[in-house]
């Protein structure tokens, strides 16, 4: 297609060759609906299909989190309890979920199959758009929250799946922690409440704001559908546009995200958390130093802070991050820098510190930081971070996620802000301008602009407090207690029904004519000839088995050593082994420096004792030490 041309119903608005994931990118926007689409063309028959929502919550209720669960419990073509449950019977799908972010909703799949990735896209485009939430109340109830009372004498008490989910979130320090940095740092945008739920919130949205919620933003003009693999586009926007899509007006929808003003001043901030009576509270303090840095499609910004981040916070070769370990204020330090907002944050924290240690801690960071810009930080380090960047970004794996997903992500960091959807995903060149900068104070110059300059910081004290758990659930029972006293007979009749309503539902099983609308696969969809991967097997000092694919410039090696030796009273040494090699000084190295030698050079260095298993004989197996 050239651009200007329309397939469909959808418009060509742009189209780049992006070398770094071998990939054609194509911007689409359907002109009747203002859905926008992103295709990424290649070869991988690992197709995947999202379709995302800007969903900027205005309270902690809860809401996008609970619509996200909702719409996933029975539709308009599909109106069984759980279409998903029963699509995996008769599904080769290899990937299958949503997801709640702080500004955004996503409905991801991914399958090798055709007909199987077509049955994946009907069942979830028929979810969002016509969810049998309008026509169930339960499922407001049942995903969301509801008073549970099953006879009036009983104690009324809150029920949810996200309620239950969420007060498990919060009773972790870091649950309540990662809450606090956000809500600390965007005090006065849609980051500042919780997307997820905050369950002392969560009581407080009704039903209607629940519908109004998905009126609002379920709609294709506010939709980003992502199209990856080597299916035909064609027949994949004959579909989206035939059964979805032209049955919706282009409309206005509000769901712009505004930016926080940045601060005068750090804010501190202290907060408790719940431990056990008979928990120790010494040592158990967070610490949490967290700043603002720039706007997420300031590309060479966020990708120089995301190599900074392996510098101070995750390399074993980080003087930082040593320094900070061992000043005794804390038996452990790690951080992040967070990319999936529109303002990014980066954030150190102490762990297992004490309270006092607020203002040490706070000194420190920024005396060590400072030390880095006035002497400057290893140029080793430099490269080694750089290198581990760009074979991460090469790679592309995404905790096991298909790697198209993991492109999806990547794009809808700035897509979502109406920004260039191909930005992070091409990176070659900002690497290479990077890397040039780097040799003249680049990274000095970073810590010196977004830490030790910048005003837009919080400093949270998160500390132990022993009964704060059995207090909250009080709090809870009283308040329940006092509202269930307030009702009426009749009201209170009316929720034991309600109740039982709610349970019926969940008891009883889907009717078969409902089960028949669920897609599945025959055996006769399914290729019966197997992908075989194409293998060299090359003879010389020791056999070497190659695989000769794309792997985008990476060369994977697995040295297989013979372990048969080692008894088995002995095997929990080799097992140890492992994790001590790449952790320990060697003859050459001190294990800072072979840290950074492992980065510089290698995209990862791991060791692991495992067996192989004879091929139709289970019973005979061969153990390996394995680099």
């Amino acid at each position: 297609m050239k651009v200007s041309e329309i397939c469909h119903g959808f418009r060509l608005v742009e189209e780049n060759q992006i070398d770094e994931i071998n990939s054609v990118g194509q911007l689409f926007i359907h002109e009747n609906s203002g859905a926008q689409l992103l295709h990424i063309d290649n070869d991988d028959d690992n197709n995947v299909f999202s379709i995302s929502f800007r969903t900027p919550p205005s309270d902690s209720t809860g809401v996008a989190h609970i619509l996200e669960h909702s719409v996933l419990c029975g539709s308009r073509k599909f109106p069984v309890k759980e279409p998903f449950v029963e699509l995996l019977k008769g599904s080769l799908k290899n990937f299958l979920n949503a997801f709640t972010f702080p500004d955004k909703t996503m409905y991801p799949v991914a399958s090798q199959n055709e007909k199987d990735f077509f049955n994946l896209m009907d069942v979830y485009l028929d979810a969002v758009f016509y969810p049998n939430i309008y026509e169930n109340e339960e499922i407001f109830m049942q995903e969301g929250w509801h008073y549970e009372l099953n006879d009036i004498n009983e104690p009324l008490n809150y029920k949810g799946v996200v309620y239950n989910e969420m007060r498990g979130a919060f009773s972790s320090p870091e649950g309540v922690l990662f809450r606090l940095i956000q809500k600390t740092l965007y005090p006065n945008i849609t980051y500042g409440v919780e997307s997820g739920g905050d369950p002392d919130d969560i009581p407080n949205l009704t039903y209607d704001k629940f519908l109004e919620f998905h009126r609002k933003f379920y709609h294709p003009s506010n939709s980003y559908i992502f199209l990856y693999g080597n299916i035909d586009l064609e027949k994949k926007l004959e579909f989206l546009n035939e059964e979805y899509l032209k049955a919706f007006d282009k409309q206005f929808v509000n769901s712009e995200i505004a930016e926080q003003e940045p601060f005068d001043k750090i804010v501190e901030h202290n907060e408790e958390y719940a431990i056990l009576d008979e928990e120790e509270g010494k040592d158990k303090t967070y610490l949490a130093l967290n700043f603002v840095t720039g706007k997420i499609d300031e590309h060479e910004l966020v990708l120089g802070l995301s190599i900074l981040e392996n510098m101070l916070i995750d390399s074993s070769g980080s003087p930082f991050k040593k320094a900070i370990i061992e000043s005794g204020l804390g038996k452990d330090m790690f951080g992040f820098f967070e990319t999936d907002l529109k303002q990014p944050f980066f954030s150190i924290i102490l762990k297992n510190s004490n309270t006092e240690n607020k203002d040490a801690f706070k000194k420190l960071v920024f005396s060590e930081l400072q030390k880095l810009v006035d002497n400057g930080i290893d140029p080793k380090l430099i490269e080694a971070s750089l290198n581990k960047k760009e074979f991460s970004l090469r790679e592309a794996d995404n905790d096991g996620y298909p790697k198209g997903l993991s492109y999806n992500l990547t794009a809808m960091t700035t897509w979502l802000y109406d920004c260039d959807p191909f930005m992070h995903l091409r990176y070659s060149d900002v690497i290479k301008s990077i890397r040039k900068k780097a040799k003249s104070g680049y990274f000095e110059t970073l810590i010196a602009n977004y830490f030790l300059k910048n005003n837009h910081c919080s400093l949270i004290v998160l500390e132990p407090s022993k009964g704060l758990g059995e207090r909250k659930s009080k709090k809870i029972k009283d308040e329940l207690k006092k509202y269930k006293d307030s009702l009426s007979e009749d009201e209170l009749n009316s929720i034991v029904e309600m109740t039982k309503r709610l349970n019926t539902r969940q008891s009883e099983p889907d009717s078969a004519e409902a089960l028949d609308t669920i897609p599945a696969l025959s055996l006769n969809d399914i290729d019966r000839d197997l992908e075989r991967l194409p293998l060299v097997e090359k003879d010389g000092v020791v056999t070497t088995l190659h695989h000769p694919i794309f792997t985008n410039g990476i060369a994977y090696v697995k040295l297989l050593f013979d372990s048969t030796s080692v008894p088995i009273e002995k095997l929990p040494t080799l097992s140890l082994l492992d994790a001590l090699l790449c952790e320990s000084d060697t003859e050459n190295y001190s294990y800072m420096e072979f840290s950074n030698e492992v980065n510089t050079y290698l995209g990862g260095l791991h060791f692991s004792a495992t067996n192989y298993v004879e091929n139709g004989k289970s019973s005979v197996f061969y153990p390996k030490f394995v680099l």
